[in-house]
C-alpha cells in the first residue's frame, strides 16, 4: 500500500477518533469497582481511565451536540491533526492485542443473565435484518468505514446512534452494522454497539452481561511526531495501535503524543448465529478488524 493511500486512509481513521469518546461518569466515580484488565507487562499495570485526556469530556458550552470536543458535522468531516496517521497500522497488520487492548473479564454468572443476553441478541437481529440489502443501510444515512480498505468486516455507522450510545443504551440501535464483502456486494453478518469511553464496568453489565459479553477498547496508543508519520506502518512499527511503543515516557521520549485510551468500549453481536460462543465471539470481534 503506498503511502498516498495511506495517507487517505488516515484521513479517514481521524473522522473516527471523537465518536465515542463522550464521558458519562466522573474518572473516580467509586462505583466502578472493576479494574480494566491489562494484557500487557508490569509498565501497563496502571487503570488507563484515569489518565483520559481533558478535551475528551463532553462540551456542554454550546447547544450543538458535541462529543470529544468536536460538533457532530465535524465528526463526519475529514478534519486532521496528525493523530489518526498513528492508527495506519489498523489497516497495514493485525494489531497487538497485548499491548494496545483491554477487555472485561468475564464475571460469575447471574440469575436471569442469560435471558438479557437473548433480548439483545433479539433486538440486534431485528435491528440488522431490515438492513440485509445493504444499499438500504447507505440509503439511510449510514456510512462505511473505509470502504477502499480491504476488511474482514466492515463498520457502517450510525453517528447518531453512537452519539446516543455514549449516553444510554438501546439494543434496537446498533452503532455499526457489520457486513463482509462478496466481489462488489456486501452480506450482514452482525452488530457493535458502544459505550462511553470511560465508562463504569457496571454500567457496561447493565447493557449486556458481563458474565456472557466482554467489551473491548484500544488503548496506549502513541502518536507520532509529524516527521515520523512513516513509522505508525510496516512490520516495525513504532507508534500506532500496532506500534512498539506502549508507555507514555517511551512515547514522550521519542517525541510522541501519549493518549491512555482511543475511541469508547465496543462489542460485536453476531445474531444470526446459532451457538452461544459464535454470536459473542470474543476471537472474531477482536482479531479480525481488518486484512
Amino acid at each position: 500500500m503506498s503511502r498516498r493511500i495511506l495517507a487517505l486512509v488516515s484521513l479517514a481513521l481521524f473522522a473516527l477518533l471523537p465518536l465515542w469518546a463522550q464521558e458519562q461518569k466522573s474518572q473516580d466515580d467509586p462505583s466502578n469497582e472493576d479494574k480494566p484488565a491489562q494484557a500487557s507487562p508490569a509498565d501497563l499495570s496502571h487503570d488507563t481511565s484515569q489518565d483520559l485526556p481533558h478535551d475528551a469530556r463532553h462540551d456542554t458550552s454550546s447547544d450543538t451536540p458535541k462529543m470529544g470536543g468536536m460538533s457532530m458535522p465535524d465528526m463526519a468531516g475529514m478534519n486532521n491533526d496528525g493523530s489518526a496517521q498513528a492508527m495506519l497500522s489498523m489497516a497495514d497488520r493485525k494489531m497487538d492485542m497485548g499491548l494496545h487492548m483491554k477487555m472485561t473479564t468475564l464475571r460469575d454468572l447471574k440469575p436471569g443473565d442469560w435471558e438479557k443476553a437473548d433480548q439483545v441478541v433479539a433486538a440486534a437481529r431485528k435491528a440488522a435484518e431490515k438492513y440485509t440489502d445493504y444499499k438500504l443501510a447507505l440509503a439511510e444515512g449510514y456510512k462505511i468505514f473505509l470502504p477502499n480498505v480491504p476488511q474482514k468486516q466492515y463498520h457502517f455507522t450510525n453517528y447518531r446512534y453512537a452519539f446516543e450510545a455514549a449516553i444510554q443504551f438501546n439494543p434496537e440501535h446498533p452503532t455499526s452494522l457489520l457486513y463482509q464483502k462478496n466481489g462488489d456486494e456486501y452480506k450482514l453478518i452482525g452488530v457493535m454497539y458502544t459505550g462511553a469511553k470511560n465508562a463504569n464496568w457496571n454500567d457496561l453489565d447493565q447493557r449486556i452481561p458481563l458474565s456472557i459479553a466482554q467489551w473491548h477498547a484500544h488503548i496506549n496508543l502513541c502518536m507520532p511526531p509529524s516527521d515520523r508519520k512513516n513509522e505508525s506502518w510496516g512490520p516495525n512499527a513504532k507508534f500506532g495501535l500496532a506500534g512498539s511503543i506502549a508507555t507514555k515516557d517511551a512515547c514522550e521520549a521519542a517525541g510522541g503524543k501519549f493518549m491512555p485510551q482511543i475511541f469508547g468500549w465496543m462489542v460485536h453481536v453476531y445474531p444470526f448465529e446459532q451457538k452461544p460462543e459464535d454470536i459473542w465471539s470474543v476471537e472474531r470481534q477482536t482479531h479480525n478488524h481488518m486484512d
